[in-house]
């Protein structure tokens, strides 16, 4: 007879939750930083790797405490995006200050990209608003976030962490930001009413996450399979990454996100829809950065072509196994598991859960 105190308390193995928090640690800066291949460093294996230990503190530990927070106040996805939203603003607007910096990177793309939607009264551009904050919310939070659940299904509705895992995840995140905010306001700080408005509406959008219930009634009907579902991300997805930087694009952006959204919103909210169909969404948005990364051109125009092609198709090959593993493990599980809600069970065992 097993005395693991873990299963004699109904909460899962620490081990097995310490791993799925390090694969989404890793997970989140890849999909945020390396599967489009833009930087330049994409050439050079050893400098992605190294930068993990700077990027996982920054993206890893906001995608970790978002779901932490959902499952234990038995929230669904709608508020697991808009926490996304609030970071995703509160990373480019507050600590990089990317959304107001005209020359945040020092290529003529960058100018580019800004200018032709540029509101020059706020100093933002919609294009770029559009790219960081649409950005974080699907790559950098949401779909690692769905991705690893996937790969560890029966813990997918369960809290991770315990207080002391909490607090090590919020103080490495805090040293991320005084390092990031350092590094990037050496030469630019944005006004005190730029500042100030970006973290009124990063907090609004955080407030109206918690403001949404908790247990969204689930309604009969069909869905589409999963493999549609999934062709719909795909094409959402690269209409939002291909829309050209203008307002005509800016305008596509908007209404084809919109509606892809509200097709989401609607058929999730059915009883037949299970984690496949999360699955092939949030696996969507990595297959897309992935596939899109053979076109995209390097910052500086100075990297290897060799060693951008070969790391771009070793992150494809990544992904393609990664996804596979993940429905696999849903199907050897019992993909139909509804992703709405969270069971009674989760939200009564959390209490005492103080080991990690």
């Amino acid at each position: 007879m097993k005395s693991d105190s873990s299963v004699s308390s109904g909460r899962p193995p620490l081990f097995r939750r310490l791993a799925a928090v390090l694969a989404l640690l890793v997970l989140s800066p890849v999909c945020a930083e390396y599967l489009i291949g833009y930087d330049s460093i994409i050439g050079r294996p050893w400098e992605l790797v190294s930068g993990l230990l700077f990027l996982a503190p920054l993206y890893g530990t906001v995608a970790v405490l978002i779901r932490e927070v959902a499952r234990r106040t038995g929230r669904g996805w709608p508020s697991i995006l808009l926490l996304s939203a609030a970071f995703g603003l509160f990373q480019a607007g507050l600590i990089d200050q990317s959304l107001f910096n005209p020359h945040f990177i020092s290529d003529p793309s960058w100018s580019q990209e800004r200018l032709p939607t540029l509101v020059p009264a706020a100093g933002i551009s919609v294009h770029h608003l559009m790219n960081f904050v649409v950005g974080h919310v699907i790559w950098s939070f949401a779909a690692p976030i769905v991705v690893i659940e996937s790969c560890v299904p029966r813990l997918a509705d369960r809290p991770w962490l315990g207080r002391v895992g909490i607090t090590v995840l919020l103080v490495l995140y805090a040293l991320a930001v005084v390092v990031f905010f350092h590094e990037h306001t050496r030469n630019f700080m944005a006004s005190a009413t730029q500042l100030g408005a970006t973290a009124a509406v990063a907090t609004a959008l955080a407030a109206a996450a918690f403001a949404l219930p908790r247990r969204p009634a689930a309604f009969s009907g069909r869905v589409p399979p999963p493999w549609l579902v999934g062709g719909g991300a795909v094409g959402v997805m690269t209409t939002h990454q291909l829309a050209p930087a203008g307002w005509s694009g800016s305008v596509l952006d908007v209404t084809v996100l919109s509606l892809g959204g509200c097709l989401l919103l609607f058929w999730s909210r059915r009883r037949d829809w299970d984690r496949r169909h999360a699955l092939m969404v949030g696996g969507a948005a990595l297959v897309v950065n992935t596939a899109l990364s053979f076109v995209v051109e390097p910052l500086g125009g100075h990297t290897s072509l060799t060693a951008k092609y070969a790391v771009n198709a070793t992150l494809m090959a990544a992904v393609i196994a990664l996804l596979t593993w993940a429905y696999r493990r849903l199907l050897h599980t019992g993909a139909r598991t509804t992703t709405a809600t969270l069971p009674e069970q989760s939200v009564l065992a959390i209490g005492g859960d103080r080991e990690s």
